[in-house]
């Protein structure tokens, strides 16, 4: 089973584009974030006819996250779990395809250490541990995967030194990242690539940072033991990332034997 994640950065915008990757790489499931879509707006007969049944959880104009999947979807979940307090924006959504609870992240900015956004990050970190504990157990095959807006050690980012004292590398949120890890979930590349080094996810729009290489890691796949235990190939496509208009994210591919 062939699983991705992917930050389009507006689906609307790169539907064309993705539609052609679907085409060129078949996965089996797919996470997007950033659709940017009310659900009414949401493409779903476009991806019906490419194989794929579709749930989607959107606001409109701002984030929105979707899976798709040729697997099946079943006992969807939009929001956070019961009992926890429900996010105000459209950032989560877990299904299960083809026997693997999916949760599909997109985590918020955080903007800067002194903004309100990042409060919101932390808490929101924290609800994502909490569902995903009342939503399943490490015990069966998870994957939480999507845009964390965090890069998990200091050589997922093109220049640590530029980011110091900023979100998506600090203390907090490591720690956060590192207790979804606790509980039972293992970052799938890093499995795979113990030792690759400046192997990035996202680079900013401007100054040319795709073509200098200054990126950071910030997209990834989370798989319980089990996941783990099959999964036998990671990539980031980065060809995804080039041409015309393109997101400012690459699609991470996980392949799981059966």
């Amino acid at each position: 089973m062939r699983i991705v994640t992917w930050n389009v950065n507006s689906l609307r915008a790169r539907l064309e584009r993705v539609e052609d990757w679907l085409t060129d790489v078949q996965p089996d499931v797919v996470c997007l974030q950033e659709t940017k879509l009310a659900d009414d707006a949401f493409p779903a007969l476009t991806f019906e006819a490419h194989g794929y049944e579709t749930v989607h959880y959107g606001q409109g104009q701002w984030n929105g996250v979707a899976i798709l999947s040729k697997v099946g979807i079943a006992d969807v979940v939009a929001n956070f779990a019961d009992g926890i307090e429900p996010d105000p924006d459209a950032r989560i959504i877990t299904a299960t395809c083809g026997g693997v609870r999916v949760s599909c992240c997109y985590v918020p900015n955080g903007r800067s250490l002194d903004d309100d956004h990042y409060t919101y990050k932390l808490s929101w970190l924290d609800r994502l541990l909490e569902h995903v504990g009342r939503d399943t157990s490490p015990d069966h095959d998870v994957i939480v995967t999507g845009d964390f807006n965090i890069a998990p050690e200091d050589r997922d980012v093109y220049d640590i030194a530029k980011f110091e004292n900023a979100t998506h590398v600090s203390v907090p949120e490591r720690e956060r990242l590192a207790a979804l890890c606790d509980w039972g979930l293992t970052d799938l590349f890093r499995r795979q690539h113990a030792d690759a080094e400046r192997v990035f996810s996202w680079w900013d729009y401007r100054n040319g940072d795709f073509h200098k290489g200054n990126g950071l890691r910030i997209d990834l796949v989370l798989g319980s033991a089990s996941v783990a235990e099959r999964c036998e190939w990671s990539v980031v496509d980065r060809n995804a990332r080039k041409g015309k208009q393109p997101s400012d994210h690459a699609p991470v591919i996980v392949d799981l034997r059966d």
